[in-house]
């Protein structure tokens, strides 16, 4: 991954809509970018003040949804109503499974489902610009579900 482009990118968006270049918002980035997997805002905020950074909680918001606006992030939700982000600089589009049980995310890609937007995308017009394709299930394996054995040691 290249940040120097990344940074580029947003650079290049916050001048264009008339917002201030700020170290901190490069910070968040930078964080957002490094962050392995989903993350809610105060997964983020938390993360960046475990590393000593200066950063409001304010900034962290706004800062991520500045940086959804130019695509340097996508935001998820999962069915939990709680908001997520993960980085989609230079990342192939892809989807994900999530245990409604344990809360469990799997990503996984699918030519055919990829087949499936494009044929409807065309179908109905419309150059695709990206899509969200979840799907929810529960563990089949009870043993290996966090919230299944959360559940069986708080019962005993």
């Amino acid at each position: 991954m290249n940040k120097e482009k990344a940074h580029e990118k947003l650079k290049d968006f916050l001048k264009k809509n008339k917002h201030r270049v700020t170290s901190e918002r490069f910070e968040v980035l930078d964080f957002a970018l490094d962050y392995k997997g989903h993350f809610g805002a105060d997964d983020l905020y938390i993360e960046m003040k475990n590393k000593k950074s200066n950063i409001s909680r304010a900034t962290v918001y706004s800062t991520l949804e500045l940086l959804v606006q130019c695509n340097l992030l996508a935001k998820r939700n999962f069915g939990d109503g709680k908001t997520r982000y993960e980085s989609s600089f230079n990342r192939k589009n892809h989807d994900h499974l999530i245990c409604i049980n344990c809360g469990e995310i799997k990503e996984f890609t699918s030519p055919k489902i990829q087949e499936i937007v494009e044929e409807i995308c065309e179908t109905l017009g419309y150059e695709e610009a990206g899509y969200s394709f979840n799907v929810f299930g529960k563990c089949k394996d009870p043993d290996n579900c966090k919230h299944y054995k959360h559940n069986k040691a708080k019962n005993k």
